[in-house]
């Protein structure tokens, strides 16, 4: 029975439901010292008397359990009405709730106690995770990359003077706890040759909004509140910045966009100008983090830039968290030809030293032979998985049916949340055939 709910531990409601019932006994012991005590005594007698015409005698079983049902139906009055009280204030102010109000206080409650996880990235990969980690708990952080520089984005970048915000749209969008049609419009893609044409109705809303409010991060922070979002959203940095790669033969290429498409081995990236300033709250929940994730996404182009400003890599060194990077399941073109499992890792410590990661989270759901001719028509392969290369940098690993191949081969947003709160919270996977190796220290 859904009743029974408002007593669920964590609900925060046993106290003052208890607290409400004293209250109750006290008005009625007032109430009796005021009326005198003649009154209660024939209540009383009147009981006292329908049992001895029920029973033939004066049975005091029979009237402990009447006073019992009385007690019954008063505490089911007083739960009935209190339930009533709060949804009539619940109703006004969220209106089109179609869930019971006990469920969706107690949704809060357990989110509200779920670990501090701090996700960090860019690109489609990380508002996938985003979507996850949101049904494990509501304290979550997302640290985003500003070094896009293309489509909408790049548009917005070059011409308002304001950081890229399409990857923090992505993100918003995900931990977002509203109506589909909002998701929808902020998702919407203008259409047609006009100059609004390729931009997103959500990067122009943020544009906006930093533009009322002077501050891209006051603006993210309203526009959360829009969307009703589960935790926050922070740009690495406030700074204008531009990703560079170094590739193996010398050569330098600038801008994020243009990286891929030399098809060259890239040795390593670098942000120009070089010092970028943090967001100093960026940075304050990286240090309160019981989990920190970095990824799935783009190696070089979407990892990467956030390691790179000033204090991040760090942070990240000196936390006491558990530092996860989830592997990308596909090599990309461009930018990870030829990568196994450890060459990701190890381009992550080089650029953000030992101790940014602890643990990474490697897919181990078979490919099917469909999906393999799929992609190798574009180029990419499975990632290798090459377990004594992996231990010898001195990480963990964590191998999890973590993808969906339906029609392309994308993370799965409820097994990748599985896998890393398993991973937070100390447990061996076992049902999913999962096998978790731990780092060597």
């Amino acid at each position: 029975m859904h009743l029974l709910k408002w007593l669920y531990p964590g609900m925060r409601f046993k106290r003052w439901f208890l607290l409400f019932a004293a209250g109750v006994m006290l008005v009625s012991i007032g109430l009796a010292l005021v009326f005198n005590y003649k009154y209660i005594d024939s209540i009383e007698e009147a009981i006292f008397r329908a049992v001895y015409l029920w029973r033939g005698s004066y049975d005091y079983t029979a009237t402990t359990l009447i006073g019992l049902a009385v007690v019954a139906l008063g505490t089911a009055l007083m739960l009935l009405a209190t339930r009533f009280i709060i949804r009539s204030v619940i109703l006004v102010l969220l209106p089109d709730r179609n869930e019971r109000l006990v469920d969706i206080i107690y949704e809060k409650r357990r989110l509200s106690r779920g670990p501090n996880v701090v996700v960090i990235g860019g690109g489609h990969g990380l508002s996938v995770l985003l979507r996850g980690i949101k049904s494990a708990t509501s304290n979550v952080s997302a640290v985003v990359t500003v070094a896009d520089d293309g489509g909408s984005s790049g548009r917005l970048r070059e011409e308002l003077g304001i950081i890229p915000p399409g990857d923090l749209r992505n993100c918003i969008v995900a931990l977002a706890d509203t109506e589909p049609l909002m998701e929808k419009l902020f998702q919407y893609r203008f259409k047609g040759d006009s100059e609004l044409g390729g931009h997103s109705f959500g990067n122009l809303f943020i544009a906006a909004m930093a533009g009322v409010t002077g501050d891209i991060e006051m603006a993210l922070r309203e526009s959360s509140k829009v969307l009703a979002v589960k935790g926050q959203v922070l740009p690495a940095s406030k700074e204008h910045v531009r990703l560079d790669a170094i590739m193996e033969d010398g050569t330098i290429v600038e801008g994020e966009s243009h990286i891929p498409e030399v098809h060259k081995r890239i040795q390593r990236v670098k942000l120009f100008p070089e010092h970028v300033q943090p967001v100093e709250a960026a940075l304050e929940a990286l240090e309160s983090a019981d989990a920190i994730v970095l990824g799935p996404g783009s190696l070089y182009t979407s990892i990467m830039p956030n390691l790179l400003v000033e204090g991040v890599a760090d942070v990240l060194r000196k936390s006491k968290a558990v530092k996860i990077y989830i592997c990308n399941v596909m090599t990309q073109p461009g930018e990870t030809d030829g990568y196994t499992a450890s060459m990701h890792a190890k381009a992550i410590l080089d650029h953000g030293g030992r101790g940014v990661i602890d643990y990474m989270i490697v897919n181990s759901a078979p490919i099917t032979d469909e999906m393999r001719d799929y992609y190798a028509e574009k180029g990419q392969k499975p990632v290798a998985i090459d377990p004594e290369a992996i231990h010898d940098l001195g990480i963990g690993f964590l191998k999890a049916d973590i993808i969906n191949q339906a029609d392309v081969i994308r993370h799965d947003p409820d097994k990748l949340c599985r896998a890393v709160m398993k991973m937070v919270q100390g447990l061996r996977p076992s049902e999913n055939g999962s096998h978790f190796m731990r780092r060597n220290h």
